[in-house]
């Protein structure tokens, strides 16, 4: 295994967002600093030991932050590549470039998935808006086409009902043909360095507006459907020898697993193991990271996590006095529609 960090070692996050927030928590419950990099605001700055605010292509910046700290994680994967460039080589970047690269085009991942002989939905390249009758005739209606970068939360999506459709996102990207499927599951799976896996029980993931509201553990599907999820996510970071913790969306059909996307992170339908595990995400990642062995993912509890989303912070007072809830918020000062503003954990008797 790789040499752990030592207690006192500085951990680089990349993003500035919740997911770096509760990194850093983690973070520091095991001995070690985190050091932000943020352009914008930074509700993880409020727990971290230091944050630099800069642009991703202020090199001084990004040297400055590589050589204050001991390893890069990231909790946004959108990172431009030549600031990774720079940073890597001056300090180790983990998850690796290569699950970057996958993941921050969803060509890239589809084409990847597919080299893994697993199941995605049907898709074609839409390059130039000139490419999209092509690719409506190929995949057909009704069908979604994604931006191949920066989209999530339903951002920059476009759902086609009919082929004569020609609406454009203005931007190279993805047709993605619809999956008829009973439930959408996500494994969250960590990999150590020395090739350790270890996946915590599937979540059943409810959407609303193309943001994640809910996701409940025990997802209720078949231990046979349970037990492939977990393999096919592990084959996934196995194949990109990576380093941390990825979320793996997966649709359940009739004919088994459909790989929806993945993330080269800690992840939202994650948040539940916090509640339900003796170790959550954000401890197994930076366990990873740090070149620590990998704690047990089992679940001692049922869980329902549930994202609080604009206006549902009037539910505040009643939710801090209901039993069996852990509350975590996000230290975000304005509440706006379809902003994630924390998340819930109840725990099922």
């Amino acid at each position: 295994m790789t040499d752990a960090l030592a207690p006192g070692s500085v951990i680089g996050i990349l993003g500035g967002g919740q997911l770096g927030r509760m990194l850093s928590v983690a973070a520091s419950r095991l001995g070690y600093r985190t050091h932000v990099y943020e352009p914008g605001a930074a509700p993880a700055a409020d727990v971290a030991h230091a944050l630099t605010t800069a642009a991703y292509d202020d090199a001084a910046a990004l040297r400055a932050f590589a050589e204050s700290v001991d390893v890069i994680t990231y909790e946004f994967e959108n990172v431009p590549a030549a600031s990774l460039d720079l940073l890597e080589s001056i300090r180790p970047i983990r998850p690796n470039r290569r699950a970057l690269a996958v993941s921050q085009d969803r060509l890239s991942e589809k084409e990847f998935l597919a080299g893994l002989g697993l199941r995605t939905a049907p898709f074609a390249n839409v390059e130039t808006e000139a490419d999209l009758p092509a690719a409506l005739e190929r995949i057909g209606a009704p069908s979604i086409l994604k931006t191949r970068r920066m989209g999530y939360d339903g951002k920059g999506q476009i759902r086609f009902k009919d082929p004569g459709q020609r609406d454009w996102t203005g931007a190279p990207s993805v047709l993605e043909g619809f999956v008829t499927f009973s439930g959408e599951i996500s494994v969250i799976v960590a990999r150590a360095a020395d090739g350790a896996v270890a996946a915590y029980d599937p979540g059943l993931n409810v959407h609303e507006g193309g943001i994640l509201r809910t996701t409940t553990v025990p997802s209720g599907v078949n231990q046979g459907l349970v037990t492939d999820a977990v393999l096919l996510a592990a084959r996934i970071v196995g194949a990109l020898d990576y380093i941390g913790v990825m979320g793996v969306e997966l649709f359940v059909t009739p004919a088994g697993l459909v790989v929806n996307e993945i993330a080269p992170r800690v992840h939202n339908s994650g948040h539940w193991t916090q509640a339900g595990c003796t170790v959550d995400q954000f401890e197994q990642h930076i366990r990873a990271v740090a070149g620590l062995p990998l704690g047990d993912g089992k679940r001692h509890a049922d869980v329902v996590m549930e994202n609080l989303i604009g206006d549902d912070m009037d539910r505040l007072p009643e939710l801090l006095r209901a039993p069996d809830v852990q509350v975590h918020l996000y230290g975000k000062a304005e509440t706006r529609p379809g902003r994630k503003m924390g998340h819930v954990n109840r725990i099922i008797r």
